[in-house]
């Protein structure tokens, strides 16, 4: 994606051309957990988090140069807290691309075109549930590589990529917790690539269809699972509108090998048979609110312990807020170990402001597995299946339009089943996380 669309303050400050742009943003989020689902985390615990961005983008005509910072940064956080590399990566220059045009740009052109970006760059594919550029999150995933974007005259569109995916560092605890600055790693030892295709006007809707190739090995005093995954899948949807339907049915299917753990002793190369799914149906009505109400139902293969066999689906660098609620130090579900089916409502109350709540109930599709992103687990599976609910809120409103934004929002696990009585799951009660951000956009 381009590092900004439009000229913004910052550049007309500055005296920026017409062929600079030059964006910027600033998040500060306060946010606090109780009753943790972690095992091992704290049980209580906030932290106020700093998130700042500067980008910059050079149009010299059929070649455009860019790059972007980000400096994430965290305070306050207990000793024993679950932050991590999504939360905390201090001063990293993740975009630093160069994009060549491809095709006709010509004003009213009716071909197709298309950039091709070598470098640093963040992207977003599809649903953006297996790769995608975060948002809610602190940091975001990253990639060091090439990645060319087609779209034909006839709407069609190709993306195909080939990229060593960024390994943000510092990932030592005292590191994360001194907001220590260090060089984000990329190695050949670890290659992500693929390619993504979409027909518009297919079944009311768009048809997407994608194959991608995660390729790693242990390296740079580095062990890994030594993931060989090929991940393929299909999705057809149809973006909301007033007084209509709207649907996003999308399936994956994961194979190749893996190994359970990144223990120096885990030499066991295991055959992967993994898959996820999602299926939405949602109504906009019209109003002065806008209101959408949607059914959800989300799904994803657990691991059974077999012999040789892996059946955990690894979500490999999408996002989950959009589906499962906030993450942060909250983040208890994922697309790993689950069957939830839910109820979602959003209205806009008006142009500035916007709203959103959503019910899930929660099912481990596999009792011997961790649920979720929770590692709460019974490996006899003697718990059940049940979980529990989440229900997650989120409500914004532009103070300033497209300038001063505030966001706050919150979720409630209801522990049921495994969650309480699976052997490692953590003594407290219900998890109660709230959160609260200003962001400013320049």
């Amino acid at each position: 994606m381009p590092a900004a669309a439009k000229q913004g303050p910052l550049a007309s400050a500055v005296g920026a051309p017409d062929d600079l742009t030059i964006t910027a943003t600033v998040r500060a989020r306060a946010e606090g957990i109780d009753g943790q689902f972690r095992p091992v985390a704290a049980r209580t615990d906030s932290m106020v988090s700093l998130r700042t961005t500067l980008a910059a983008e050079y149009d010299a005509g059929p070649v455009r140069f860019g790059g972007e910072l980000w400096d994430a940064r965290a305070y306050g956080e207990a000793a024993n807290s679950s932050v991590s590399t999504s939360d905390i990566n201090a001063l990293e220059l993740v975009q630093g691309y160069v994009k060549l045009e491809l095709g006709d740009w010509a004003k009213g052109a009716k071909g197709g075109k298309g950039l091709l970006t070598a470098g640093r760059f963040t992207m977003d594919i599809g649903s953006r549930r297996l790769v995608a550029r975060n948002r809610f999150r602190n940091t975001t995933n990253a990639f060091t590589g090439a990645n060319l974007d087609w779209t034909g005259r006839n709407g069609v569109r190709l993306q195909a990529f080939w990229a060593m995916p960024q390994i943000r560092r510092p990932d030592d605890a005292q590191g994360l917790q001194d907001n220590r600055v260090k060089w984000d790693l990329e190695t050949t030892g670890v290659q992500f690539f693929g390619a993504d295709v979409t027909l518009p006007g297919v079944l009311g809707g768009t048809l997407e269809g994608y194959g991608l190739r995660l390729a790693e090995r242990d390296g740079d005093n580095r062990l890994t699972r030594n993931r060989r995954l090929w991940t393929t899948g299909l999705r057809l949807f149809a973006k909301p509108a007033t007084g209509q339907w709207d649907h996003d049915l999308e399936a994956a299917y994961q194979f190749g090998t893996a190994r359970k753990s990144t223990g120096a002793s885990d030499l066991t190369d295991l055959d992967v048979s993994a898959w996820f799914g999602h299926a939405e149906a949602g109504y906009s009505l019209a109003g002065r609110w806008k209101p959408r109400l949607a059914a959800l139902f989300d799904a994803a293969s657990g691991d059974g312990g077999k012999a040789g066999r892996y059946g955990r689906f690894d979500t490999l660098f999408g996002a989950r807020r959009s589906d499962f609620g906030p993450t942060a130090l909250y983040g208890a579900l994922g697309r790993f170990n689950l069957i939830s089916p839910g109820l979602r409502l959003e209205a806009a109350p008006g142009k500035r402001t916007d709203a959103m709540v959503t019910y899930r109930a929660l099912w481990l599709e596999n009792p011997r597995d961790a649920f979720a992103s929770t590692s709460v687990k019974d490996a006899a599976g003697a718990s059940g299946r049940f979980a529990g609910h989440q229900i997650d809120a989120r409500l914004r409103h532009w103070i300033v339009p497209d300038l001063l934004q505030a966001e706050t929002g919150g979720a409630v696990l209801l522990k049921h089943g495994v969650l309480r009585v699976a052997p490692n799951a953590s003594p407290t009660g219900n998890t109660v996380y709230g959160y609260f951000d200003l962001t400013l956009v320049l």
